[in-house]
């Protein structure tokens, strides 16, 4: 009987794994001059930019001004380590943060970026700005070490705080609020990061989160779990257990939503996956690559860019 259960679990798990896969419309693979990883893509404006390096020893800075079709990259010897976080202020300046404190901003669009060494020195994973002076950095380095620092536009930092678990994105919404995502763990603040509360939501190490308003979020973990709010992180609905060994194990790294029905997650060995239902089902993509995919984003022009290992660079058209 053990074993007629073991044959039938095994067989769910390759029938799900070998139903009918989706495809793009159409995959580009773009070139990025660089072999090193690509951790963060991000648009402001209509212009993109991606952030990664080789962790000890180089910083990368790709930027595009075509919807994503192409991309200039740049080496940043004064920073010398791999560039993880990248996001904007409001007013359009472009911040990446990076390994041992080191930080980038351009306020001319990526033509010219300047550097700044944060103190202290750590490994900061992410960076939002709740206005044009105020934001946070997180980061951590190793599963049961975490920390949050805020900045102003330039750099100068205050008030440190340290944190039993690592933190790895974090995405501030307003003046007052924002949600952080690290292992086991998703807070949220309604007081622009002065307080945090522990919201009612475990079991992975949560590696992305997409937030399409203030009630309607979606976070993703490197077990494969998924976890929708309607109601800014009040309850939580588990849409996929990545517990769940009947199911196919995918390691995810980041999600994204255009609408409240059309999402995607990307994660390791090349994974895309897609909901048309908010999320309560997926179903997976026909490989294009092997490399893990780190990020998506959504490009101007309505498509999509997935970064990850290797200077991995695709851009994908979808069909609806």
């Amino acid at each position: 009987m053990r074993y007629s259960v073991i044959i039938l679990l095994i067989t769910l798990v390759l029938t799900s794994c070998s139903k009918g896969k989706l495809e793009f419309s159409k995959v580009e693979k773009l070139e990025s001059a660089t072999q090193n990883r690509l951790n963060k893509v991000h648009f402001k404006d209509a212009v993109g930019y991606i952030a990664g390096g080789e962790i000890f020893q180089e910083a990368n800075i790709l930027v595009s001004n075509d919807n994503g079709d192409s991309w200039t990259w740049s080496s940043y010897p004064e920073s010398g380590k791999g560039m993880y976080g990248l996001s904007s202020t409001p007013s359009g300046r472009v911040v990446s943060i990076g390994l041992d404190g080191k930080l980038l901003y351009s306020d001319d669009k990526g033509t010219t970026w300047q550097f700044v060494q944060l103190n202290p020195w750590l490994h900061y994973k992410d960076v939002s700005f709740r206005s044009d002076n105020s934001g946070i950095v997180i980061g951590g380095n190793s599963f049961n070490s975490g920390y949050m620092v805020f900045i102003d536009q330039d750099g100068r930092t205050s008030n440190f705080d340290s944190f039993a678990i690592q933190l790895n994105r974090i995405h501030l919404i307003d003046n007052n609020l924002g949600f952080i995502v690290g292992f086991g763990v998703v807070m949220k603040t309604i007081n622009g990061g002065t307080d945090w509360d522990i919201l009612d939501i475990k079991n992975d190490n949560f590696s992305g989160i997409h937030v399409l308003n203030n009630n309607e979020i979606w976070v993703c973990g490197t077990a494969g779990s998924i976890y929708k709010t309607n109601n800014s992180g009040a309850s939580w609905d588990k849409l996929r257990n990545g517990n769940n060994i009947t199911l196919p194990k995918y390691a995810l790294q980041d999600i994204l939503f255009l609408d409240a029905t059309h999402g995607w997650a990307v994660g390791e060995d090349g994974l895309v996956i897609r909901t048309d239902d908010g999320g309560k089902t997926w179903n997976k993509y026909k490989s294009f690559t092997e490399n893990t995919l780190r990020d998506i984003e959504k490009t101007p022009d309505g498509n999509l860019i997935v970064v990850g290992d290797k200077g991995t660079i695709f851009k994908l058209y979808p069909t609806y």
